[in-house]
């Protein structure tokens, strides 16, 4: 497998995907927080319920989270420069787990890689990339 000596395309920057993580990280956690008042079942479902929301918004026809649409960049296919889906952005939620566990290595990685992917985005095939360049055409919950 040879690797590009140069991005593809044009990529989200690290400091863009780290305010929209920063942004989705307030949403799930008021979440969370309120669901865990009710003990280890509300932690659970808290825990559940931040995975569902990356895997519903990331897999949608947008790609966006809530820090991601306000910060202008979404979560393509690298073949496809299309929706993920909800497989894909399942398994990117699996791959963010494994990205955090070598002291967040994973999620470092886009900073020396040619595609700028982390972990979590090779495990799924994918790339965040601007608006700008891959415009979104719905909006999760929109008609």
């Amino acid at each position: 497998m040879t690797v590009p000596a140069a991005p593809s395309g044009p990529r989200a920057s690290f400091g863009e995907r780290l305010i929209a993580w920063f942004i989705d990280a307030i949403v799930v956690g008021i979440a969370s927080g309120i669901l865990s008042r009710v003990g280890f079942v509300g932690w659970f479902l808290g825990s559940i319920a931040g995975y569902a929301y990356y895997v519903y918004f990331e897999g949608s026809p947008s790609g966006q989270t809530v820090g991601k649409r306000a910060m202008s960049i979404r979560v393509v296919g690298m073949q496809t420069g299309a929706s993920i889906g909800y497989a894909g952005a399942f398994i990117r939620v699996i791959g963010k787990i494994v990205s955090g566990i070598p002291c967040a290595l994973g999620y470092l990685w886009m900073l020396w890689d040619p595609e700028k992917q982390t972990w979590h985005d090779k495990f799924a095939s994918s790339v965040v990339v601007p608006v700008s360049s891959y415009p979104v055409s719905e909006w999760p919950g929109k008609a």
